[in-house]
């Protein structure tokens, strides 16, 4: 019997409350469900689409963990607040995100060779008794060392999970994880460790709970966007045959183009620069030719008819 929780890593763009819900109503084997990053911006004023995509009443999954990217105590304790007037038990701080124009305003990995501005956010949780609390990390921004001076501060405040990607955040995605840094922060850390990075494959995820048979769970991102059944794969044991899968996906598909068509209100462009975006991962080695003959198309009804191809065959 599996016994290592899965769960579906944030990705800003393509993870929405849409997505999740209807991943969850065809797919699944996910135990719990991350949601993008929630910070606050132009004037510390919350985004709509975060409110949104946070509300109770538009998400169906059984588990759900907004997370929160936040520099200084102030941002995090007005986030934390939504989250708690929303009724959530569970948070994550994003420590990880590696872009750019985030990173040098210290959020995400940026704020890394910092420690003491980490603790400072950290020290914030002790004011929310009734969240549950996690991290989500980078080995560091520069530095595979920075990870660890974070150490001490993890069992000093509550932190009950960590989630860690063995990169650094100059890295982006690129180059390959860096397990040998994750081995010794998995021999040294205190709490509960998620490894995140890298698992798309049922080998990839196999391998990583056989060398880290302690791990608290793995965190899959793009590996779910471009196999969708990977976690049910992994916890039932059986790949979907290839036409039940297919099934699965077109109307996971399908389910997503109806919401999107009726809730967006600037017609097929919209429409389509959205679903484009399942494309950039999702399924790499179905039909080429009619792979980018969706990405090129200009109108929902030739959108549909090259889908139905390429899923139908």
């Amino acid at each position: 019997m599996v016994d290592c929780p899965v769960y579906f890593a944030p990705l800003q763009g393509y993870t929405d409350a849409p997505y999740r819900n209807y991943f969850h109503t065809y797919f699944g084997g996910v135990d719990a469900y991350y949601t993008p990053f929630v910070r606050l911006e132009n004037g510390n004023k919350f985004r709509n689409r975060d409110i949104s995509d946070i509300d109770p009443l538009r998400n169906s999954v059984p588990i759900l963990v907004p997370q929160v990217i936040a520099s200084i105590p102030e941002e995090l304790r007005s986030i934390l607040c939504l989250f708690e007037k929303q009724g959530y038990t569970r948070a994550d701080l994003n420590l990880g995100c590696p872009f750019p124009l985030l990173a040098k305003r210290h959020k995400g990995s940026g704020i890394l060779p910092f420690p003491e501005e980490v603790e400072a956010l950290l020290k914030v949780f002790l004011e929310f008794p009734a969240i549950d609390f996690s991290i989500k990390a980078r080995l560091g921004w520069e530095s595979a060392d920075e990870i660890f001076r974070l150490l001490p501060l993890l069992e000093k405040y509550p932190v009950s999970r960590v989630v860690l990607h063995p990169r650094l955040g100059i890295q982006q995605y690129k180059g390959k994880t860096d397990l040998k840094t994750f081995s010794r922060f998995y021999e040294l850390c205190p709490i509960p460790l998620i490894y995140n990075g890298d698992l798309v494959t049922l080998e990839d995820i196999e391998c990583i709970i056989a060398d880290y048979p302690h791990l608290a769970g793995v965190m899959l991102g793009r590996g779910l966007l471009t196999d969708p059944s990977l976690a049910l794969t992994y916890k039932s044991g059986t790949k979907l045959p290839d036409s039940e899968f297919r099934e699965r996906l077109y109307c996971f598909h399908n389910a997503l183009l109806q919401y999107y068509s009726s809730h967006y209100q600037g017609g097929d462009h919209q429409v389509l620069a959205k679903m484009k975006t399942l494309w950039e991962y999702l399924c790499p080695d179905m039909d080429r030719k009619l792979r980018k003959c969706i990405l090129k198309s200009r109108n929902l009804d030739a959108y549909r008819s090259y889908v139905q191809e390429i899923l139908k065959k």
